[in-house]
């Protein structure tokens, strides 16, 4: 922690422009070349706008905008503003999944960062990957940073419905296959459900991962539930760039910030605010970059401490901005700050509970009390058992009530093209109590761990009104999902877990809470299945995707790479 404010000539960015000899000329030659003059940039702190905005990321398509907002303020704060484009990780057009790209996005961030004249960072983020990306860079690079979230759009409406990004999508999609709403109905409904730019309304990946960013202290307080169209949100942009400029002087760095008791508070309000089940992966992914330990075993301790209070889709009714007009994430903390540590330093420079002072709850059914909960318990589960002997996660919280204690006959697909082939299959041998299992949907066996976890009902059973099933896979599901989805079997059955030895027929037994996920087969025949069992071959000969299949570590790890899970500085390049 800073005891003093740096002096100019402990800018890292004077490295560059006053290095000795022809260094330092050259340095001011080529950044006049762009316009500006030596005033501009002279004795001042340089301050990265990582920016992960493109075409093809529609969440963020106000960005252009708040990269000027953020400018604004970090000019009149006495900084000198330089963006530095990033891979924009779009969770809607990248395939096969924007999970195989966050590490990407990790990497090159940290050193956008580490290469250049940089003495401060704006993560400018939001769409799902991106968070969890730029915090695991800025934890690495460890130079002074705030995160800057996209905000989620504005509320669907169609007709007389309020409609919620990806969960009435799925549910619209589910009726249309069932043959409820004609496809005319259908594509409307999809398209009012992403009225403006921002991320996904709901509480999906995006809008968790921006909330656990401020509970960690690495945005301004609150700024993680503001509309992206929001006034506001422009207003805060401009906050983020006059308060990063102080905090390069002040030398906060993310890891005073990110503590262990942080990611515990972290933890705690992902079960309060019925998190994502992506959570756990990234959540345990950051804490490594900054060299504290997470496990599953946090998650499930976590899931008995406090319940779900906000009522927000996929498991309750209201929406992000919702959210934000019944007090935002402060409100919800402070219904539950008997169970966080409020003495946390955030990047304002204060605690997490002096941040907290004057939190109020404007609407109790959006963010609701201890005594009145959406769901008495956290959140996610974590299970364990014959099947999942390192871990596998469940939303209950999304779940139907009546399939968390349940034993059924699995109905195996080999990988998600035979899934696409057969579901719809009338001949499909599946009932209401079948389990559908879906292999080689994990991190290396996919490749880049999916979000088919969700797996789609067999329409013979849509159309007989059935709604919800229990589905296994080592897939991810989106956060906007719903469902019984046991998800993150680990370890994958692309390495040989258990889950690569299911066949059709097997009994499994889901005991939610008993925290139990097991296959009802004998050691003998597992055994017997394991010696003729055989790898399947590898997806990628070349290129990123033979890097990450050669190092990314299973979902109980995080999915982080091997060589970068863990704390260290890089030595600081030779400026010549």
């Amino acid at each position: 922690m800073a005891s003093k404010r740096k002096t100019v000539g402990e800018l890292r960015s004077q490295r560059w422009f006053s290095g000795p000899g022809a260094v330092g000329p050259h340095k001011h030659r080529r950044i006049k070349q762009g316009g500006y003059s030596l005033e501009d940039f002279k004795d001042k702190p340089v301050i990265a706008i990582l920016s992960t905005w493109s075409d093809f990321q529609t969440c963020h398509a106000h960005f252009p905008q708040r990269i000027e907002d953020i400018k604004r303020g970090i000019w009149q704060a006495g900084g000198f503003p330089a963006v530095i484009p990033v891979q924009s990780v779009s969770e809607s057009f990248l395939r096969p999944t924007s999970m195989l790209y966050r590490n990407l996005l990790a990497m090159e961030a940290e050193e956008a960062i580490r290469a250049h004249p940089v003495d401060g960072a704006v993560l400018l983020g939001g769409c799902d990957k991106t968070g969890p990306g730029l915090v695991m860079a800025a934890a690495s690079a460890n130079v002074p940073a705030i995160f800057v979230p996209a905000g989620a759009m504005l509320k669907g409406r169609w007709r007389q419905h309020t409609l919620g990004t990806g969960s009435s999508t799925w549910a619209a999609e589910a009726d249309y296959r069932a043959g409820k709403i004609d496809q005319r109905e259908w594509m409307q409904m999809s398209e009012a459900s992403a009225r403006s730019t921002g991320t996904c309304n709901t509480m999906g990946t995006a809008s968790t991962m921006a909330l656990l960013i401020d509970v960690l202290g690495l945005s301004l307080p609150s700024a993680s539930t503001i509309p992206a169209v929001d006034a506001e949100h422009g207003r805060m942009a401009s906050d983020a760039g006059r308060r990063i400029v102080e905090m390069v002087w002040e030398d906060l760095k993310p890891s005073d910030i990110v503590t262990p008791a942080a990611l515990k508070n972290a933890v705690v309000a992902d079960m309060a605010i019925s998190g994502s089940t992506n959570s756990l992966i990234h959540l345990i992914a950051m804490a490594r970059r900054f060299g504290h330990e997470l496990s599953l075993d946090s998650f499930a301790a976590a899931s008995e401490l406090v319940p779900v209070i906000c009522n927000l889709m996929p498991a309750g009714q209201y929406l992000m901005e919702d959210l934000h007009f019944a007090g935002g994430l402060m409100a919800v903390l402070d219904v539950i700050r008997a169970r966080l540590d409020l003495s946390c330093r955030t990047v304002n420079g204060r605690t997490l509970g002096e941040n907290m002072e004057g939190a109020r709850v404007f609407d109790a059914d959006v963010i609701r009390g201890l005594d009145n909960p959406v769901y008495a318990s956290g959140a996610l589960v974590v299970l364990e058992g014959s099947l999942a002997p390192r871990g596998a996660v469940l939303k209950r919280s999304a779940a139907d009530p009546k399939l968390l204690d349940h034993v059924g006959s699995a109905v195996v697909f080999r990988d998600h093209h035979d899934l696409i082939a057969r579901i719809d299959d009338p001949d499909l041998q599946a009932t209401a109590d079948s389990v559908l299992v879906l292999q080689e949907a994990g991190p290396i066996g996919a490749p880049g761990m999916p979000e088919w976890g969700m797996l789609p009902i067999p329409k013979k059973l849509l159309e007989a009104g059935v709604r919800d099933m229990v589905r296994i896979s080592d897939a991810r599901m989106s956060g906007t999902s719903y469902g019984t989805c046991v998800l993150h079997v680990c370890p994958e059955s692309h390495v040989g877990g258990p889950l690569a030895l299911v066949r059709d027929g097997d009994l499994i037994r889901l005991d939610a809470a008993a925290r139990r996920l097991d296959l009802l087969v004998d050691d003998a025949e597992m055994a017997a299945r394991r010696r003729v069992w055989t790898a399947p071959p590898a997806h990628y000969e070349r290129g990123y995707g033979a890097m990450f299949s050669a190092h990314v570590l299973q979902a109980d790890e995080g999915c982080d790479f091997d060589y970068l899970a863990r704390p260290g500085v890089n030595p600081e390049p030779e400026i010549h």
